[in-house]
């Protein structure tokens, strides 16, 4: 990436609008799925849980991203460039397998809904959790063997000013393959999965004459969802990686095709919104509670014109009647 102003505030923007609507609605996911696990967990709790805290992670360190990008060079302490890069894709490919694993989960409940209710467990999906966090952070940790390398990388850690960006072609040559492989694990097969899952979700529903229509709804808007988090966060990414691996070398796209991977953090809320009864209801506590904040001064301050208009009335017969007598 050759840094520029306008490049720059780019990214500070899009970092700066993920933190700002990501965080609020990430720790609000978070503290109603932590009471959920902790009263009385199901899978998908624990599988919203997991994305919740993968999510805050994310969070936490896209303030590194926004010095650097407002400095437009790494200044900060090297040893949390490759630290950051690597929470970055760890969390990336890690929530690509959390939203599988709820589309798998819905897909089962709503098709085997007696088979799967008795089988189901927490404890599963607490195993399946570990599992995608183990897989993810092994898969990511390239990021350090490509930063720290002796026999890739000649320059002194110390003195480089830019952050997993510049890449000999002997990097390349193990890079590149690499990211195609990542592409296919932890994009193309997971999206199908996805796809197949909520299609037959929704083809499901819509048979069953039992079901109202605004459970119907909430499917429908689960499934719009997730595969708009796809779309939007992980597929342009994902195809840089297979035209990188074509070409022989990273396109210049990548770079503003990965920042829309970060607004993940922020469009996974709608997600739980469709996925839990009880995020739901919080919301919707939380917003009447502002509701009634906000307009508590618009009604005392309108109290307070009626009262007065009220007196100045009173006042204004009070002297006719005087004026009279």
């Amino acid at each position: 990436m050759t840094w520029t102003v306008g490049l720059s505030y780019l990214v500070l923007g899009v970092y700066g609008f993920t933190l700002i609507t990501g965080l609020p609605a990430n720790l609000l996911a978070f503290y109603t799925f932590l009471l959920k696990v902790r009263q009385h967990p199901t899978p998908i709790d624990v599988l919203l849980l997991s994305l919740t805290i993968s999510d805050l992670i994310f969070l936490f360190f896209l303030p590194f991203r926004m010095v650097e990008a407002a400095n437009m060079k790494w200044t900060l302490p090297y040893f949390l460039c490759p630290l950051s890069g690597f929470i970055f894709y760890s969390i990336i490919c890690n929530s690509v397998f959390h939203l599988t694993a709820i589309s798998v989960e819905r897909y089962l409940g709503v098709a085997f809904p007696i088979k799967y209710k008795l089988k189901r467990s927490p404890r599963g999906a607490f195993i399946t959790a570990v599992m995608f966090w183990s897989v993810s952070m092994m898969h990511c940790s390239i990021v350090y063997f490509m930063q720290y390398g002796s026999y890739l990388n000649l320059t002194d850690a110390s003195k480089r000013n830019t952050c997993y960006q510049e890449f000999s072609e002997d990097q390349l040559k193990i890079l590149l393959p690499f990211r195609l492989e990542l592409s296919f694990v932890f994009f193309f097969f997971p999206f199908f999965i996805c796809c197949f899952c909520y299609i037959k979700c929704i083809l499901i529903l819509s048979r069953l004459s039992n079901v109202n229509a605004k459970k119907r709804h909430r499917a429908i808007g689960m499934a719009l969802g997730t595969l708009l988090v796809f779309a939007i966060c992980f597929m342009p990414f994902n195809i840089s990686h297979v035209q990188g691996f074509i070409e022989g070398y990273s396109p210049e796209w990548r770079d503003h095709a990965l920042l829309s991977s970060t607004l993940n953090a922020c469009l996974d809320p709608f997600v739980f919104y469709f996925s839990s009864s009880a995020l739901r209801q919080t919301f919707k506590s939380v917003l009447e509670a502002l509701v009634r904040r906000l307009l508590r001064p618009c009604f005392h301050s309108a109290l307070y014109c009626l009262s007065l208009n009220r007196a100045r009335a009173e006042e204004k017969t009070q002297s006719t009647d005087d004026s009279i007598r």
